[in-house]
């Protein structure tokens, strides 16, 4: 932001705000006076946070369209963001899925994985130039301590080995565990990338959040989580930590950093390696390719 802290007039683009604690996120930004770009899946859901968002005191909204499950669609996004604005202050990664079945995107990628990792890794290397032209732009990255057991799938990037794993929390959730190392670890790896440019970039667990993220999980694991989501927090208190790593003064400069409840906490040891965290950046670009890129 070109004062280094406050939304003020600001343009933040952000993923996964039309509902859970992205949509809470973007009512608070909002109500701040940001000038926020959505990235929705539809236009119904788009519509209806546009309503909350402005309910809330925000005055200058605009909608993109996009399927995350599709990189076409996150160029597509990409392009139309860079067309209508010539600054970016801020990029709020949030989006994201738990699915309780293995299945594949169009591009032949499992969905966990594409959804979670490769779309906010692709659209935050597709803004990436004109986020740096602004010197105190910031990189927020949604993540999660279900990466603390979870290991990178180097060698099961198709899920395989992940769905057939029985886990307590239900059917997907080693999957998801490990998008949220890719998280953490990408977040790390930009952070050491964007060095000197003045862009941070830093990510953050929101805390047991009662969202719609798990809506699918049935049987003993679905009542189980419906149990866990009457005592877990309300999607308001787990955006602050977001709210706070976008706008507040206290963390302009800080970089790199994993963060629950407005203050630095420590990744797993996995999550630190920083080899890992380069490999899992090369192996990202290679995924998110172009088909005119490939051979070049």
């Amino acid at each position: 932001m070109n004062d280094g802290a406050g939304v003020g007039g600001k343009r933040i683009v952000m993923t996964g705000a039309t509902n859970g604690i992205g949509l809470a996120a973007a009512e608070a930004l909002g109500g701040r006076g940001a000038r926020l770009t959505i990235i929705a899946r539809s236009q119904a859901k788009a519509n209806l946070a546009l309503q909350r968002i402005e309910a809330a005191g925000g005055k200058d909204v605009d909608i993109i369209l996009a399927d995350f499950a599709s990189q076409a669609q996150v160029r597509r996004a990409a392009a139309e963001i860079l067309a209508r604005h010539s600054t970016l202050d801020a990029l709020v990664n949030n989006a994201g899925g738990y699915f309780t079945t293995r299945r594949f995107t169009e591009d032949g990628i499992e969905m966990t994985w594409a959804v979670n990792h490769l779309a906010g890794f692709l659209l935050t290397n597709l803004l990436l130039e004109r986020l740096k032209e602004n010197a105190h732009a910031r990189v927020v990255i949604t993540a999660s301590d279900a990466h603390v057991r979870a290991h990178v799938p180097f060698d099961d990037m198709d899920g395989t080995a992940a769905y057939a794993e029985r886990a307590m929390a239900g059917p997907g959730f080693i999957r998801y565990g490990q998008t949220k190392l890719a998280n953490v670890l990408f977040s790390a790896e930009l952070a050491r990338r964007l060095s000197g440019t003045g862009v941070t970039a830093n990510c953050f667990h929101p805390g047991l959040v009662a969202t719609g993220i798990t809506r699918d999980l049935s049987g003993m694991a679905g009542i189980a989580i419906r149990v866990v989501n009457a005592f877990a927090r309300r999607p308001s208190k787990g955006a602050e930590t977001l709210v706070w790593l976008v706008d507040s003064p206290e963390v302009a400069g800080v970089s790199g950093g994993y963060f629950l409840d407005k203050r630095r906490a420590t990744a797993s040891a996995v999550a630190q390696d920083v080899d890992m965290a380069r490999r899992l950046w090369e192996v990202s670009d290679a995924q998110t390719r172009a088909p005119a890129e490939v051979g070049r």
